[in-house]
C-alpha cells in the first residue's frame, strides 16, 4: 500500500521567500511605490497653538480654539518620521482551524510576514505579544529582514498540546497586558478570530483611546455556514469537547447559519463601539486583494481626518481696495 507523503512544513525563510515574490512584487507593482497612506504612523505630534499667519496651511486652523479666541489659531506639529508598528497575534487553538488548504493561522502569519517587511523596508520597526492562553513572548520592536524573520519564526512555533490550553480564551488578557506594555503611540493591529470569552470590548477601547487600532478579523468560511455532509464528528479546539451533528438536517443547518449572521452581526457591532477600524480575513481569500483593502481604508481614514469648518468659521478673503476699484 503506498504511503502518503505530506510536504515539510515551510520555514521561516521559506516562507518570507514567498512572500517577497508572490505578494511584495505585486504591491509594489500596484500601488506604484506609494506607501504613504499604507505606511502612516504617529505622523505627527502637536507641540503647540499660535495666531494663524499667511501662507500657513488652513488644515491645520483649530477651530475649537478659533471660536474662542475670535482669532484664527493654527496648530504646530512636530514630524515623528519613526513609526512603532505592534502586532497583537491570538495564536490560541480556534485560530488552527481552516476547511480548505490554509487555516487561520497560516493565513495571520503571511499578512504579520508582508506588512512586517513593508514597515521595516521602510525604515520602521515592529514589535508583537503573542498570546496562546496566556502571554507567550513578548517581542521587542525592531527593524530589518532578521527581525521579520524572527517574528516569523515565533509564529510559526509548534501550538502547546491541548491538554495544556487552559479551555477557554481570555482576549482581554492580551490587550490589557499591551496596553500597560506599550508607552509610546504606536499603529497596532489585533489578529485574532475574536472567539474569545466576553470581556474584550472595554479594554480594546482603552486601547484604541491611545494608539491607532486595527482589528484583523479571521474568520473561515465554514464557520458561516455548513455544507450537506452527513453526520459530521466535531470537536472545540479549546476545550476538547465532542459531538456528532447531522449536517443532513436543512433545520440544523438553518438555524447555525441564522446563529452565525447574529453573532457576526453583534461582533461588528461591538468592534464600531471600540472605534477601532476593522478589516476581515478569509482563509481562501488573496492577499494582495485584502491589503489593496487595508491601503485604501487607510486612505479614507487619511481623508476623514480633516473636515471642512463650520460655515459661521470659515474664512473669507475679503476684496482688495484695488480688485473694487
Amino acid at each position: 500500500m503506498p504511503t502518503t507523503v505530506h510536504p515539510a512544513p515551510e520555514s521561516a525563510e521559506q516562507a518570507l521567500r514567498r512572500l517577497e515574490w508572490t505578494v511584495l512584487r505585486r504591491l509594489d507593482g500596484l500601488l506604484q511605490g506609494d506607501y504613504r497612506s499604507l505606511l502612516r504612523g504617529a505622523g505627527l505630534d502637536l507641540a503647540d497653538l499660535r495666531e494663524y499667519q499667511p501662507g500657513d496651511d488652513v488644515r491645520h486652523i483649530d477651530w475649537n480654539v478659533t471660536a474662542r479666541m475670535q482669532v484664527p489659531h493654527v496648530r504646530v506639529y512636530t514630524e515623528d518620521r519613526e513609526m512603532s508598528a505592534w502586532f497583537l497575534l491570538d495564536l490560541s487553538p480556534s485560530v488552527d482551524f481552516g476547511s480548505g488548504e490554509r487555516s487561520k493561522r497560516e493565513v495571520l502569519a503571511d499578512f504579520v510576514a508582508v506588512l512586517a517587511r513593508l514597515l521595516t523596508r521602510h525604515g520602521n520597526r515592529v514589535g508583537a505579544v503573542l498570546y496562546n492562553g496566556g502571554i507567550q513572548a513578548v517581542l521587542p520592536p525592531g527593524s530589518g529582514r532578521r527581525h521579520v524573520l524572527q517574528l516569523l519564526q515565533r509564529v510559526q512555533a509548534p501550538a502547546p498540546q491541548a491538554e495544556d490550553y487552559p479551555g477557554i480564551t481570555r482576549l482581554q488578557d492580551l490587550l490589557q497586558h499591551s496596553a500597560a506594555l506599550l508607552k509610546r503611540r504606536s499603529t497596532v493591529f489585533v489578529l485574532s478570530d475574536f472567539i474569545s470569552e466576553p470581556g474584550w470590548e472595554r479594554p480594546l477601547a482603552r486601547l484604541a483611546l491611545r494608539h491607532e487600532v486595527l482589528a484583523v478579523r479571521l474568520y473561515d468560511p465554514l464557520e458561516h455556514e455548513l455544507p450537506d455532509l452527513g453526520l459530521l464528528p466535531m470537536r472545540d479546539a479549546e476545550t476538547g469537547e465532542q459531538l456528532l451533528v447531522d449536517t443532513h438536517d436543512p433545520v440544523f443547518r438553518a438555524r447555525f447559519a441564522q446563529l452565525a449572521a447574529q453573532r457576526e452581526e453583534a461582533l461588528r457591532l461591538t468592534l464600531a463601539r471600540a472605534g477601532v477600524d476593522t478589516l476581515e480575513l478569509a482563509t481562501g481569500e488573496d492577499l494582495v486583494s485584502t491589503l489593496l483593502r487595508f491601503a485604501e481604508l487607510r486612505r479614507q481614514r487619511s481623508r476623514a481626518r480633516w473636515q471642512p469648518p463650520p460655515a459661521h468659521l470659515q474664512l473669507v478673503r475679503k476684496p482688495s481696495t484695488e480688485a473694487a476699484a
